[in-house]
């Protein structure tokens, strides 16, 4: 199985290429350039990389969101096309997933945190084995563990990961004293791959990919406002 990742959720996102079993390739993404500037040329690097050609491709599979709204429009368009082009299926795969999956099994409640900027997370969180537990939300730090108060007072630890967990750290260390922060951001690609290998069942035809926005955009919420003003 060669399945062909991609993650635009951030400025810099991440490629990686997956085959028989292992993450070949794995990349950030250059994030003084635009995702659109940049793409399908960061693919094709990978599969350079890999000795592996866009024809041999099984499966490709993106980002589906959270995440910037431009970034996940040009990446998901990007994974389509070529999915299309090649009659082959397309995974979508839940950013949130990617940041919990290599963090599983190792004894923690995981807490993925997004910054999703205007002062936001977009944040969910997982069992010791990476099952979803609370679903994703797009709220401000102090009322993300307001929300989350139960599972901060229990007994078992909770490691936190991503943009918003760096970003966050103090109120986060402030609020659940037993928390673990982790201080490097991971690459999501490489995980997208592996969600998408293990879970089969998630692959769709291309056009089914819908993105998870969480929140509504920026321009949607602007148009509101005028209307209102």
């Amino acid at each position: 199985m060669l399945i062909l990742a991609l993650d635009t959720t951030t400025a810099s996102g991440s490629a990686a290429l997956f085959r028989d079993g292992v993450v070949v390739v794995e990349r950030a993404g250059d994030d003084t350039r635009m995702h659109a500037e940049r793409l399908p040329r960061e693919l094709m690097a990978v599969l350079d990389a890999a000795g592996a050609r866009l024809a041999d491709v099984d499966l490709f599979a993106v980002a589906s969101g959270p995440g910037s709204f431009t970034g996940l429009r040009v990446g998901i368009a990007s994974m389509q096309g070529l999915a299309l082009a090649h009659h082959k299926p397309a995974a979508p795969v839940p950013a949130l997933d990617a940041h919990a999956w290599r963090l599983r099994h190792r004894g923690t409640a995981i807490a993925a945190w997004m910054d999703a900027r205007r002062g936001e997370v977009f944040a969910a969180l997982y069992s010791e084995d990476g099952t979803l537990v609370r679903a994703a939300t797009a709220l401000p730090p102090d009322r993300t563990l307001d929300s989350w108060r139960d599972a901060l007072t229990a007994s078992r630890p909770i490691t936190f990961v991503g943009t918003g967990a760096v970003r966050y750290r103090h109120e986060i260390i402030a609020r659940a004293p037993g928390a673990l922060v982790v201080d490097e951001v991971p690459l999501l690609a490489g995980a997208i791959a592996e969600i998408a290998n293990a879970t089969p069942s998630i692959a769709v035809a291309p056009h089914a990919i819908v993105p998870v926005y969480v929140r509504r955009p920026d321009a949607e919420l602007a148009r509101e406002r005028r209307r209102h003003g």
